[in-house]
């Protein structure tokens, strides 16, 4: 067997060979090696001129390491510790002599970790000691967190994986903890990704989003770079560490050619402190909030029309800069590309939402006046969004506007989100969450990023017909805001039913939007994340749209407005829940009609109110 784990910078593996014959035996299992330092884009298929320089592998007694000098002039470097020595140790391979009696068992350990120059190498403990660590940690984190645990098996086990995926590609940089958006791919910080896990996760884990809002305030753009699409206020979209972004051989050194981050970092600000009251750290990063604002004023509405638009500065940056980001996401009802700058209807909503948020912010900072200015601003965009954005022909919001202010004729998954931020009038809204659970748009296992009957309409596309967790916990979401509950549910099934069927019950970033057939799971989309950040935290989304907690930090209060269990599931304990320094057990029954709230526990002041 083979096992291995990550812990503080090393790859720890233990191989254990058993002998479960009635002879001895002697046997030698070797082990290769190699290393190729390909950036991550070129894992991707980037294909580059020139590389840098791999240098001579170097034995150290029972250490290889194996070295490259890259074209950013930084030399990386691999240690490879085999214990205990192998027999033979060369520059691509270990050997190890196993003599094993009858009925035993003898194992090895190789220890892998990685050195950048001009940064100190990873302690390396041993495989024992590592495990351990590991274990404590995780235990540690688990009791001082907040946990979910219901009546259904299955949805236990997605909580559990999404729980621990979480942890995973959660990092501790210097401002606080941020959720990297997903592995192969993304393993770096996203800030449109990062906000959205931050905002599913709020009611339960209001510390991750401190942890990102800090660090967007404090890698904010403070001035005009078109290589970068940066703009003064603007939140960052990626920032990659790699040798090619270091060259400048692709933008995402710190890129910035996001439209939507901005709002959504605005947004999120003003939902953490209405679910901690935190005014403190809000006015630490007050000054980041006022920039978002204007450039949401400025370079955001590049006409003045009153919503936020895109357009790419720099041949290398991203075509489209929202949420769909392939080349091909944003397009006409025949199938034309749209023309830019474009208006994404989605982006609108964070716009209203954020003003909204701010002006909550702004009167708690001592800014009445702008509270007022946001609140009216707020007003006039949902009035102007209803009427530019709303689509007769597809009885749907319009999935942008062109540069043209041409209508995108689109049934697409961008419309829920206006019922996720409110900006959608309560009539069209109505009609909205309809229209998404039709079938050319509804799969039976979650809602298609466009309908199956538009040109572009391909189930096994990035953006053009697949199923993302994140946007249909989103929609979900908007339709409990509505209190078209029974869309939600609908939708919590759908991806609850697609859990069972995946590899460890982990949602992966997306799937392809094939209709769902009887006896058959859903197709995987092969070159999705798995985990991955917003995916993961979907479920914690989901619960809460139906269970409706709304938490009252000032008062030291938790009431739940018109909690819905789904059918399929009967109860619910929610262990740990804080406010403030205080925290409560508590467990919502089914019960008739009826959804019981009880308190199990109770930690310090704080009370529960049912309905």
């Amino acid at each position: 067997s083979r096992t291995r784990l990550l812990w503080e910078g090393g790859c720890y593996e233990c191989v254990r060979v058993v002998n479960f014959g009635l002879e001895a035996i002697d046997v030698t299992l070797s082990m290769e090696f190699s290393a190729d330092y390909a950036d991550i884009f070129e894992v991707r298929g980037y294909q580059r001129g020139r590389r840098g320089q791999d240098l001579p592998p170097e034995i150290r007694g029972n250490r290889l390491v194996l070295g490259y000098r890259g074209l950013d002039k930084v030399v990386y470097r691999t240690h490879i510790l085999c214990e205990p020595s192998p027999q033979q140790l060369s520059a691509d391979k270990a050997e190890f002599g196993l003599h094993l009696p009858s009925k035993s068992e003898s194992r090895f350990f190789v220890t892998v970790v990685s050195e950048r120059e001009g940064k100190p190498a990873p302690a390396i403990c041993d495989y024992a000691s590592a495990f351990h660590r590991s274990e404590q940690a995780a235990v540690s984190r688990a009791q001082s967190r907040c946990r979910i645990v219901t009546s259904n098996p299955l949805l236990n086990s997605w909580i559990a994986r999404s729980t621990a995926d979480l942890a995973m590609l959660s990092t501790t940089l210097p401002q606080g903890d941020y959720p990297y958006a997903g592995l192969p791919w993304y393993a770096a910080t996203f800030g449109r990704d990062g906000i959205i896990t931050a905002r599913e996760c709020l009611w339960l884990d209001p510390g991750m989003a401190k942890g990102v809002l800090a660090y967007l305030a404090a890698t904010q753009a403070d001035a005009y770079d078109a290589a970068r699409d940066a703009e003064p206020g603007k939140i960052l979209h990626e920032m990659r560490a790699g040798e090619m972004a270091a060259t400048g051989e692709i933008p995402f050194h710190r890129y910035y050619g996001t439209v939507d981050a901005t709002p959504l970092f605005v947004g999120l600000a003003g939902a953490y402190y209405e679910r901690t009251g935190d005014l403190e750290f809000i006015r630490g990063i007050w000054n980041s909030i006022t920039k978002a604002l204007h450039w949401i004023d400025q370079d955001g509405d590049r006409d003045g029309d009153g919503f936020v638009e895109y357009e790419r500065q720099a041949g290398k940056g991203l075509e489209q800069q929202g949420w769909k980001d392939s080349f091909d996401a944003i397009f006409h009802r025949d199938g034309r590309l749209a023309e830019p700058p474009i208006a994404l209807c989605e982006v609108q909503g964070y716009v209203y939402d954020a003003r909204l948020q701010a002006a909550r912010l702004a009167q708690a900072v001592g800014e009445p006046e702008l509270a007022r200015d946001l609140q009216e601003s707020a007003r006039t965009l949902k009035k102007n969004f209803n009427e530019a954005f709303w689509c007769e022909e597809i009885g749907s919001y319009a999935l942008a506007l062109d540069g043209g202010k041409r209508q995108c004729a689109v049934a697409a998954s961008n419309a829920g989100h206006a019922l996720w931020t409110g900006i959608a009038e309560q009539a069209l809204a109505a009609r909205v969450a309809q229209r998404l659970l039709r079938e050319d748009l509804f799969c039976g296992w979650g809602v298609r990023t466009v309908g199956d009957k538009e040109v572009r309409y391909n189930p096994m596309s990035y953006h053009n017909g697949s199923v993302w967790p994140h946007d249909n916990a989103l929609i979900a979401a908007g339709m409990a805001r509505y209190g078209f509950t029974d869309g939600t549910l609908n939708i919590f099934k759908g991806l609850l039913e697609a859990v069972d069927f995946m590899e460890l019950h982990r949602l992966p970033e997306l799937f392809c939007g094939f209709a769902r057939h009887a006896g058959e799971g859903p197709m995987l989309y092969p070159l999705a994340c798995a985990p991955q950040a917003w995916a993961s935290a979907a479920v914690f989304c989901l619960l809460q749209a139906c269970l409706d907690p709304r938490i009252d930090p000032a008062a030291r209060r938790i009431q739940f407005g018109n909690p819905q269990l789904p059918p399929f599931l009967d109860a619910i304990e929610i262990v740990n829940l804080k406010v403030g320094d205080a925290a409560v057990d508590l467990r919502l029954q089914r019960r008739a009609e009826n959804i019981d709230v009880e308190l199990l526990r109770k930690h310090g002041e704080v009370d529960v109110v049912a309905g």
